[in-house]
């Protein structure tokens, strides 16, 4: 296994828990502005952030990757129905849920029901777009 990667995730882990994301009550006050707004995962987004300016300042100087074979390819700049249609999706489920996609798995593990059927959905709505690639790609 890449130790890289499982100490990644573990610290990962370790920060949604630490700031609250794993809690839906949190997030849901993050975006509850006509109401109870909670501003503190603002200094959450503000430090990963930063975190990532710092980061990619140092990768940028990099003729190869430290840990990998190669540089992914810079992201399309296309902004087409697909992606707006995707961001919407996100956005919808992640006010309703409370969830975003990783703090919601490692909430798996405090066995809430509501966190299961957000991921059962989540693998379900992966599939689908998996499904719906296949048929508009079928060589790739």
């Amino acid at each position: 296994m890449n130790l890289v990667a499982i100490l990644g995730g573990a610290l990962f882990g370790a920060g949604v828990c630490i700031s609250g994301m794993v809690r839906p009550s949190k997030v849901i006050g993050f975006l509850d502005f006509g109401g109870a707004w909670d501003p503190s995962l603002l200094v959450v987004m503000g430090s990963a952030l930063a975190v990532s300016i710092v980061a990619w300042r140092i990768v940028a100087k990099l003729r190869t990757p430290r840990f990998g074979v190669a540089f992914p390819a810079p992201p399309s700049p296309l902004v087409d129905a697909r992606l707006i249609g995707g961001a919407a999706v996100f956005g919808v489920g992640w006010g309703l849920s409370g969830y975003c996609p990783g703090p919601a798995l490692v909430s798996l593990v405090s066995g809430v029901t509501a966190v299961f059927v957000f991921c059962a959905a989540m693998i379900a709505a992966m599939f689908i777009v998996e499904l719906d690639d296949r048929s508009h790609h079928p060589d790739g």
